[in-house]
């Protein structure tokens, strides 16, 4: 099973994501049956704040994505993913034509003006 996590990692789902690393802790890498991809729509140099965040919080991610503003319907579609998760609206009307998609109303992107 291969889980895109959503971009804005932490808030509801950092607890999530903990779960799915214990999991994981009792297969070998390779043969895991529960493999965690970051998909993100950012490029260079903005992603560098997700992936040392996942690190601090010791959560192994197998799959790193930057797309670099492409569409992420027709790429989730290609990669295969099972679930997809994010905090944009936006990013949930284009996966959910081609994956079971959850939108995370948490994060900058979720607050009302």
């Amino acid at each position: 099973m291969l889980l895109p996590i959503f971009e804005a990692v932490g808030g509801p789902f950092k607890n999530f994501l903990a779960m799915l690393h214990q999991i994981q802790l009792d297969y070998p890498a390779d043969t895991s049956p529960i493999r965690t991809a970051l998909i993100t729509a950012r490029g260079a140099p903005a992603h560098e704040r997700v992936i040392r965040t996942l690190r601090a919080w010791n959560i192994r991610i197998d799959e790193a994505l930057f797309l670099g503003g492409m569409d992420k319907g027709g790429f989730l579609k290609a990669f295969g993913a099972d679930i997809f998760f994010d905090d944009q609206q936006e990013h949930c009307e284009s996966a959910r034509q081609h994956v079971a998609t959850g939108h995370v109303p948490h994060g900058v992107a979720n607050e009302s003006s």
